[in-house]
């Protein structure tokens, strides 16, 4: 998907990007249109901002895309100023090319944005993972107290009690763990 304000230029990076081997499925010329119903639609396998100066509402725009629908972005400008690529990375750029692009770049250009985007997908993937591993974990030690403490038993005990109940039930630990520390809050507390 090419998005340029300038008809001009993008009828001529719509042409750079056919010499790379790259179907323009869509071109328009701002990024203030509705990108998400766009993108639901086309479903483009990288989106291509070629901007002079990439604004405030923009970039936040972009942000939105890459909440609602994660591609790889690039985006040509001709804004050099560090915040301003900052501010475009942070929006979910994966590559800030300055000062146009000549034929021979744009395949390189958009295989490294495209692999800066998938490596920093797994490593949010990773990262989600072991957040909800911390969580379940924090919810298992919560439950296997409440076990210590009414059952008056030790910790691998409660913990075995919690495994062989998850087996004999089919669910996982954590949702047994769940279960007790919902029911000792309704049970437990005045």
């Amino acid at each position: 998907m090419l998005i340029d304000e300038s008809t001009d230029r993008s009828q001529s990076m719509a042409q750079k990007l056919q010499q790379a081997n790259c179907d323009v499925v869509f071109s328009q010329t701002s990024a203030q249109q509705d990108l998400l119903e766009q993108i639901a639609q086309l479903e483009p396998d990288i989106i291509i901002i070629d901007i002079d100066l990439p604004d405030r509402d923009t970039l936040e725009n972009l942000r939105c895309v890459q909440a609602a629908a994660p591609r790889p972005m690039v985006m040509f400008s001709q804004d050099d100023d560090g915040a301003t690529i900052r501010r475009a990375v942070q929006a979910g750029v994966s590559a800030y090319i300055v000062d146009g692009v000549q034929s021979q770049r744009v395949r390189p250009i958009l295989d490294a944005a495209i692999a800066t985007f998938d490596q920093y997908s797994e490593l949010q993937s990773e990262l989600d993972q072991t957040r909800l591993q911390l969580v379940e974990r924090k919810t298992i030690e919560r439950a296997k107290g409440i076990l210590m403490k009414q059952r008056q038993i030790e910790e691998a005990e409660a913990y075995q009690l919690m495994r062989k109940t998850a087996m004999n039930q089919k669910k996982k630990l954590i949702d047994i763990a769940s279960s007790i520390i919902y029911a000792a809050e309704l049970l437990l507390k005045p």
